[in-house]
């Protein structure tokens, strides 16, 4: 029997996937602080733990998703079967973290827009309760 190349690949797997994980969540979120701002009326203490436990989610969901795929099936005999199975989980990975990344966005845009539809309320609400008085 050939030398499996299973244990090589899920070294180099595992480190790639939560790189990756780690990088676009840093990005994610050391950007999403001014939506944050923006949402709570500049309340940075509930905004910046808002952030947080979204970060913290987002950590979680995904590292937990790269680790549930992690399962490799069939023989991998040869350097090349290796790299094209890692190609395959980690081109995989990579598609499923844009798409959380731009669901992590529209959650964003769609917080900001309400929080400034919800101001837009409050000042016509004044407005017509000064020109009551």
């Amino acid at each position: 029997m050939g030398h499996s190349f299973h244990v090589t690949a899920y070294l180099i797997y595992l480190p790639v996937a939560l790189l990756l994980t780690w990088y676009v969540a840093r990005t994610l979120f050391r950007n999403s602080r001014v939506f944050m701002l923006d949402i709570f009326n500049g309340r940075a203490d509930i905004a910046l733990s808002t952030n947080r436990l979204f970060e913290t989610g987002f950590y979680l969901l995904n590292m937990g998703f790269a680790l549930w795929i992690l399962h490799i099936r069939g023989e991998i005999l040869t350097g090349r079967e290796m790299t094209e199975v890692l190609s395959y989980k980690l081109g995989g990975f990579s598609i499923y973290l844009g798409c959380m990344l731009f669901l992590n966005l529209y959650m964003f845009f769609r917080g900001r827009r309400i929080a400034r539809q919800r101001a837009r309320l409050h000042e016509a609400v004044a407005v017509i309760n000064k020109e009551d008085k």
